[in-house]
């Protein structure tokens, strides 16, 4: 359990942090590790928020790239409107203005956009890459799910009768599971977990499952493809859970039912590329939730209480670095991107905070 003493200190320093304005990279910073990047989803046209990020996890403002296509100017509910594919070598984004969808060639020089496609649907929300296939999850006009294949030159091209129907309401995330040959999508309204066989690059119908818990949202899977989903429980005060599942054959068995984070609306989730951890975001409590995923997928949280690192408030999206030594929330109520570098036992060691737009959704990391 985290003692008094020790919350206190992680609030301390959440509340002593100075939110700067976006600026340039200033004279003397630390050298490039990797980056950081976000979309404005600024009602009109939408922009990505490049950041560097140093050797030890702090990020400065680079430069605004515009993706060609409309954002919202509000919270789009999702998990994944920001990826990278394999490698780093493009960045995908989702337009819900526009319904569109917009590609960028990551390069040396920073981010270039290659394309910006209709995205084959009502309100792109969220977007899935795997060995150069995308899938776009809409969330309006009863939702869908629809293909593409991502060129050598980071175009997009629609892959024909790859277009399917929601089964259940309410949709947050889409994701391939780990062998690619299968969709999944939660659905919050329905309390659903849609699977979608996917046969030469085209989705097939889904078959629908029940979740183990209120309002699945944001899910991803460890290195066994055990598949961890978090659960808000409708935003009830510290109602909200985790639960993991065995996904053998594309079908969902429950391992771990709904284990408490005793937070309020764990909504995004990430999961630790060496499988050993999973955290979740705490909308509704301004937290990160920490659990340790045993070797057959069965869940334990980190922290008696659920709070394994403070936020500023409102945190939605999460995003880790590729090499799992720093774990990012976007907190939308705070404006700001809070850091933690990712301790090998679990633990959290907040790193400060960098200033954002209120309308920012998205958060990849490289």
């Amino acid at each position: 359990m985290i003692s008094v003493r020790s919350r206190a200190a992680l609030l301390a320093a959440i509340a002593l942090l100075v939110f700067p304005a976006l600026s340039a990279t200033p004279a003397g910073a630390q050298q490039q590790a990797g980056a950081v990047y976000t979309m404005t989803n600024a009602s009109g046209a939408n922009e990505v928020l490049v950041f560097d990020r140093a050797s030890d996890g702090t990020l400065a403002f680079v430069e605004s790239v515009a993706t060609g296509g409309e954002g919202t100017g509000s919270g789009l509910g999702n998990q994944n409107g920001v990826v990278l594919t394999e490698g780093g070598r493009f960045l995908l984004v989702v337009n819900a203005g526009s319904d569109e969808i917009s590609s960028f060639s990551v390069t040396s020089g920073g981010l270039e956009l290659a394309d910006v496609e209709p995205s084959n649907g009502d309100h792109p929300i969220s977007v899935t890459t795997r060995n150069g296939l995308v899938y776009v999850l809409h969330d309006g006009s009863g939702g869908n799910v629809t293909g593409f294949r991502l060129l050598p030159d980071g175009a997009l091209e629609p892959v024909p009768n790859s277009t399917q129907p929601l089964l259940g309401a309410g949709p947050a995330q889409i994701q391939f599971a780990p062998r690619e040959q299968f969709l999944v999508v939660t659905e919050k309204a329905s309390n659903t977990i849609s699977v979608f066989a996917v046969v030469r690059g085209r989705a097939q119908p889904a078959t629908s499952f029940q979740s183990a818990g209120e309002t699945p949202f944001g899910f991803g899977f460890d290195r066994q493809g055990h598949l961890i989903v978090s659960e808000a429980f409708g935003g009830a005060p510290d109602a909200s859970a985790v639960s993991s599942y065995d996904f053998d054959g594309g079908t969902p068995d429950v391992i771990s039912p709904s284990v408490p984070t005793n937070q309020t609306a764990a909504c995004w989730i990430v999961v630790t590329r060496n499988g050993r951890y999973a955290y979740t975001s705490n909308t509704g409590s301004a937290s990160v939730t920490g659990y340790e995923i045993g070797t057959s997928g069965e869940l334990t949280a980190l922290d008696e209480d659920g709070v394994t690192g403070a936020t500023g408030a409102g945190p939605i999206d999460m995003a880790l670095t590729t090499d799992n030594r720093f774990l990012y929330s976007l907190d939308s109520g705070a404006q700001q991107i809070s850091g933690f570098a990712v301790n090998a036992d679990g633990s959290l060691t907040p790193l400060g905070a960098t200033g954002l737009p209120g309308s920012a959704s998205g958060l990849a990391a490289s």
